[in-house]
C-alpha cells in the first residue's frame, strides 16, 4: 500500500513539472502586444517604395548579401537630416541592420542621396514615386531562439484615380468616398476598396484573398538590448 501510494505521489510529481514546464513553454513562445507593435514598427523602416528600389523587400540569405540599392535607400528613407556626414549615414545603417551590417556605403554616394563636394556632405534629393502605396499585413510570427519568423503578405494600394482628379483640377473632399485598387505586386486588380474604409478593414480583405498575393518569410534577430534586425528574407509558403 505504501508502495502504491509513493508511486502515485512520483507520478504526480511528474504531471505537475510537466504541466508548469508546457506552460512555461507556452507562455515563452506567445507574442504579446508590445512585441507585435514592435516588428510592425521596423518593419515599417525597411519596407521600401518598388519604383525606387525594384522591390519593397527584396529577398536575401544574409543582409550583407541584400541589393545595395534597396539598403541605401532604406537608410535614406530613416534620415532625419538633409545633409549628413559620412559617419552619420554608416551609424544610421547599424542601427537599422545591426552590429552584423559590414556593408560600406558608397563614397561617392547614390542617386537619392548625393556627395557635395564643397562642404564634404551628402544631401538628400527628392524621389518621384508612383501613384501606387507598397503595403505589408502582418500574417504569422513564430518566437524563435534569438528573435522572430515573420510572415506578410504583400499588396498595393491603388491611389490613381484620386490622383487623376486632383491632375484634372476637381477637388478631392475630405471624407468624400473615392475608389482605391487593391492589387498583388504582379499588378492584378484583386478588389477595390472606399477611401473611407480604414486600413484594418483593408487589411481584413487582402487576408480573406491570401490566396491571390504574395508572401514573404522574414527572419529577426534580437540583441541584448531587446532591438531587432533583420537577418534574411525568404519567399513566404
Amino acid at each position: 500500500m505504501k508502495k502504491f501510494i509513493v508511486i502515485i505521489i512520483i507520478l504526480l510529481i511528474i504531471f505537475i513539472g510537466l504541466y508548469i514546464y508546457r506552460k512555461n513553454e507556452i507562455k515563452e513562445k506567445t507574442v504579446t502586444v508590445d512585441e507585435i507593435t514592435q516588428i510592425e514598427t521596423y518593419l515599417q523602416k525597411i519596407y521600401m517604395w518598388k519604383e525606387i528600389t525594384n522591390e519593397a523587400l527584396p529577398t536575401f540569405q544574409n543582409i550583407n548579401e541584400a541589393p545595395d540599392n534597396w539598403i541605401w535607400q532604406v537608410v535614406q528613407k530613416n534620415l532625419e537630416e538633409y545633409a549628413l556626414g559620412y559617419e552619420q549615414i554608416q551609424e544610421k545603417a547599424k542601427e537599422l541592420f545591426g552590429a552584423d551590417f559590414t556593408k560600406q556605403f558608397p563614397k561617392e554616394g547614390i542617386q537619392y542621396l548625393q556627395y557635395n563636394q564643397d562642404d564634404g556632405k551628402y544631401y538628400a534629393v527628392g524621389m518621384g514615386l508612383d501613384d501606387e502605396e507598397d503595403s505589408f499585413v502582418l500574417d504569422t510570427i513564430d518566437k524563435v531562439q534569438d528573435g522572430y519568423e515573420v510572415q506578410i503578405i504583400e499588396y498595393l494600394e491603388d491611389y490613381s484615380k484620386i490622383y487623376e482628379q486632383e491632375k484634372n483640377g476637381q477637388d478631392v473632399q475630405e471624407n468624400t468616398e473615392y475608389e482605391i485598387g487593391i492589387k498583388n505586386i504582379n499588378e492584378e486588380d484583386i478588389f477595390t476598396v472606399k477611401s473611407t474604409d480604414n486600413e484594418t478593414t483593408i487589411k481584413e480583405k487582402v487576408k480573406e484573398n491570401v490566396d491571390k498575393f504574395t508572401k514573404k518569410k522574414i527572419t529577426l534577430k534580437k540583441d541584448e538590448n531587446n532591438k531587432i534586425y533583420v537577418t534574411k528574407v525568404e519567399e513566404g509558403a
